[in-house]
């Protein structure tokens, strides 16, 4: 029996497993849509293909699994290129299936074609355009599994009209044959035992972590490797969840107690005590990290007195911007696994005398030199409000952020104890992502607490998918820290530009956010005193309906530490 186009694509999607599109209809996908209404997966209408992208986004990340989202062609295709670099500079698994115009009138300049295999070229792992209908599997099952493996990563699938409405018989490729393409998994022997061997000398060691560790589902080999071998502990921001970084202690100071471990987020706005060990380690193991110049800083300053061991299952990122001692080519897990082995059968002796020295100075940086803010009783600090967020859902929230200052606070303030609880777009840096993004962390997980930690600046971006929320139930939670500034922007202006505050306030340039939220249906709560923080919090996470709090905080409030630009991590600006 011969089906048409639009059934053999529903007929796909159901062999990997997919339960959930985000999309936007168009004339050129109207045969999908038409066929919609009959398959057996749930669709999530927005309101810009943006945000379909983003919501695909989070919903992988949150998830592990392959994002999903269907547009059309032309304007429908390209919106969602910001959302496709996003998934792409921060490795995450997504397959973007966009319309095409009829395969005869592609070169044609026809309404509403675009060349999307073209202008997503430097940003996807793969893009297709399928000719043939016979094709539809074979090049959806490739699409699905080049996301997923390797480094993962977003495929584009494009779809001309007369393809899906032309007829075929169906048949599923049951393998894969890509011989262009075979990621190694298998960490080699031999550089792991190299690698051991330096570490088994080291007195300063540290770990420094990144996403890769969480897309290889590692934490548990991360930890027990760690602690094994009394290691500290860094991440990047993509990195954030992969290491439990305290325990929700009512009496301890602040209601957290950190790991003893854990040195935090290290960079531009990494923690003193992170930035300070990686800059005196002697050895340094980089796992599922990328070395981005946010980490880095000053290259020539970076882990200066450091032999450096990088695991990471994509080739091309090591060495690619910093030399290292001994690459090891291999899946997280399979890696941390083989040196716990080693660790076993050979362990460390003496492991405390040789480690103890080493952790005390860390303590003392971080004793020193802490995270520290100062609330008082008139102006919100934001800082306050994510340490309300941490201790009133207990670190037990799937945090989503927006881009710039609320992003560098929820890193530092609010500690992430489970892998998959932290969606941040870390590479590209995409004002607009997190209301999405937490929306599709909230079609995952329908009953877990999820919030956007967002700035009054970028929740504006696509504040429209308010309304893809309500329609859809969807009970997220977004604070915005608003100061009433673009606040990093206007920070460096402050730092660097003499105060020149061009293009930054938002003092008369925002809208009512209650009536806002309020006028899509959602719930709209105000706080402008710090003993309004936690009430307006708790009434919100108590609501069963999306909610937007106004956070009305301190405008001149900074980010630090930060390192500035062309600084080493050991240059850092600590008020």
């Amino acid at each position: 029996m011969k089906l048409k186009g639009a059934q053999i694509f529903f007929e796909c999607l159901k062999r990997e497993g997919v339960e959930v599109i985000f999309g936007f209809p168009g004339g050129s996908i109207l045969d999908i849509y038409d066929e919609m209404s009959r398959a057996d997966v749930r669709h999530i209408l927005v309101r810009h293909e943006q945000g379909a992208a983003h919501m695909a986004d989070g919903y992988a990340r949150a998830t592990g699994r392959v994002g999903v989202c269907l547009v059309t062609s032309g304007p429908g295709a390209t919106n969602t290129v910001t959302g496709v670099a996003t998934a792409y500079m921060d490795s995450v698994p997504m397959v973007v299936f966009t319309g095409q115009v009829p395969t005869a009138m592609i070169g044609d300049d026809a309404f509403q074609e675009v060349d999307i295999i073209g202008i997503t070229r430097p940003c996807t792992k793969h893009s297709y355009l399928v000719r043939d209908v016979h094709d539809i599997p074979r090049v959806i099952k490739e699409a699905f599994y080049l996301a997923r493996t390797g480094r993962p990563g977003p495929v584009v699938v494009d779809l001309p009209k007369d393809v899906i409405q032309a007829y075929a018989e169906f048949r599923y490729p049951k393998r894969i044959d890509l011989p262009g393409y075979r990621p190694t998994t298998e960490a080699h022997t031999g550089q792991i035992r190299r690698a051991y061997q330096f570490i088994k000398k080291a007195r300063h060691p540290v770990l420094y972590v990144g996403g890769g560790v969480i897309h290889a589902s590692a934490t548990e080999e991360l930890l027990r490797f760690a602690e094994m071998n009394q290691i500290p502990v860094t991440s990047t921001l993509m990195g954030l969840g992969s290491f439990p970084a305290a325990v929700a202690r009512p009496e301890a100071e602040g209601g957290v107690e950190l790991h003893p471990l854990w040195l935090g987020m290290l960079g531009m706005h990494g923690t003193y005590r992170a930035n300070m060990a990686v800059s005196h380690a002697d050895v340094l193991i980089a796992v599922g990290a990328r070395f981005d110049d946010r980490v880095t800083g000053k290259v020539s300053g970076f882990a200066p007195k450091a032999k450096i061991i990088h695991i990471d299952i994509d080739p091309t990122s090591i060495s690619k911007n910093i030399e290292v001692d001994i690459p090891i080519v291999g899946d997280c897990r399979n890696a941390l696994s083989k040196l716990i082995d080693m660790s076993q059968a050979e362990p460390i002796e003496n492991l405390q005398d040789q480690r103890t020295p080493w952790l005390e100075q860390i303590h003392n940086w971080r004793e020193t030199y802490p995270l520290r803010y100062v609330q008082g009783e008139d102006v919100i600090k934001p800082q306050f409000v994510v340490e309300s967020i941490y201790r009133i859902s207990r670190g037990e929230a799937i945090i989503a952020t927006e881009v710039g200052q609320n992003q560098m606070w929820a890193a530092q303030y609010y500690h992430f104890v489970h892998p998959r609880s932290f969606l941040s777009s870390g590479g590209l840096g995409t004002m607009g992502y997190g209301l999405p993004a937490a929306i599709g962390a909230q079609v995952a997980f329908p009953e877990r607490l999820v919030v956007n930690i967002a700035g009054d600046g970028s929740i504006q971006m696509n504040i429209q998918e308010l309304m893809a929320a309500v329609c859809n139930c969807l009970p997220v939670k977004v604070a915005i820290l608003n100061n009433r500034f673009l606040g990093m922007v206007r920070q460096w202006q402050e730092l660097f530009y003499q105060k020149n505050y061009c293009g930054t306030c938002l003092d008369d340039a925002s809208p009512d956010f209650v009536k806002l939220a309020e006028a899509y249906g959602a719930v709209g709560l105000r706080a402008t005193k710090p003993s309004e923080v936690e009430p307006v919090l708790r009434e919100a996470f108590s609501v069963n309906k999306p909610v937007l709090m106004d956070f009305v905080v301190e405008p001149d409030e900074g980010v630090y530490p930060m390192v500035p630009a062309g600084k080493s991590i050991s240059e850092m600006l600590l008020v």
